[in-house]
């Protein structure tokens, strides 16, 4: 069993940064492919980028593509979320997420385990 703890959410405004962690608990992370997603209020959860288990391939959706990098370090179970050039409509809910196949995928039913999520509010 994995648990897994978003932190560093918060509010900024339009052009700030953020960076959102995701620590791991249970198990460790190092062959899991991890994603993050979010959801924003009154829509269905989307994804948002992805990396596989080793890192060497990551992938964004296109709306963060360029502002948004997605990193892991293994050795600390945790992964990141680097969010640059924000903007009001990143406004969302944020949760990551567990491939426990390595795979690091844009689906969401390719994840087993989710953490509770954090709240990232952008003001314009």
């Amino acid at each position: 069993q994995v648990q897994l703890a978003e932190s560093g959410g918060g509010m900024v405004q339009a052009g700030g940064s953020l960076r959102l962690s995701c620590a791991a608990s249970g198990r460790t992370l190092s062959s899991y492919g991890m994603g993050w997603f979010r959801q924003a209020a009154g829509k269905d959860r989307e994804f948002v980028a992805a990396i596989t288990w080793i890192g060497v391939r990551k992938s964004y959706a296109d709306s963060v593509k360029g502002r948004f990098t997605i990193s892991r370090d293994n050795a600390e179970n945790t992964v990141y979320l680097q969010m640059n050039s924000l903007k009001p409509e990143d406004t969302a809910v944020y949760y990551c997420a567990a491939d426990r196949r390595g795979w690091g995928t844009s689906s969401q039913s390719d994840y087993e385990y989710w953490g509770q999520g954090t709240q990232v509010t952008v003001s314009s």
